[in-house]
């Protein structure tokens, strides 16, 4: 974390009112946007777990088309699962899967859009963690040592914040 990421004393965070209590932040006097999230995380996994994800046989089916399928199921659910979020609704929601042999790992990578008042950082978050879980959960009768990492924003546009590109 840089000096740059830390919070100024002229800085708020927004779930919080003035006594300190937690609170949904009101969105409503906002104007509706495009907004557009990416988020990204890695397993790492035994190479022979990865083969069972490249060759297609594992005996639940199709890893990362189940993965595909829960990640995008996970971004709808969101406000479900995060206290503070709102429910919004989502236009579009984009998940790629990246296998990477050399190191025995896959990555996902998930793109989330709405128009609406609010971003979609944590639709996308939530969607990278549960298609990254999904893989765990489908192939933990083999590998219970995978290790999911490096979940992480990539990028955000829209709203009132404008862009932002990790570094």
């Amino acid at each position: 974390m840089s000096t740059s990421d830390l919070i100024t004393p002229e800085q708020t965070l927004s779930h919080f009112d003035n006594s300190g209590q937690a609170h949904m932040v009101d969105v409503g006097d906002k104007s509706h946007s495009k907004r557009t999230a990416v988020a990204s995380g890695i397993i790492s996994m035994q190479a022979a777990t990865l083969q069972l994800i490249k060759n297609g046989n594992s005996k639940k089916g199709d890893v990362l088309g189940i993965a595909r399928i829960a990640a995008i199921q996970g971004s709808k659910r969101t406000a479900d699962l995060i206290p503070l979020c709102h429910p919004i609704s989502l236009t579009k929601v984009a998940v790629s899967f990246d296998i990477d042999e050399k190191n025995n790992a896959v990555t996902c990578r998930v793109t989330a859009e709405t128009t609406g008042q609010t971003g979609v950082e944590m639709e996308a978050l939530t969607a990278v963690s549960v298609g990254l879980l999904t893989i765990y959960d489908m192939l933990k009768a083999v590998d219970r040592g995978m290790t999911i990492s490096q979940i992480k924003l990539l990028e955000k546009h829209g709203g009132k914040s404008g862009d932002w590109l990790a570094s």
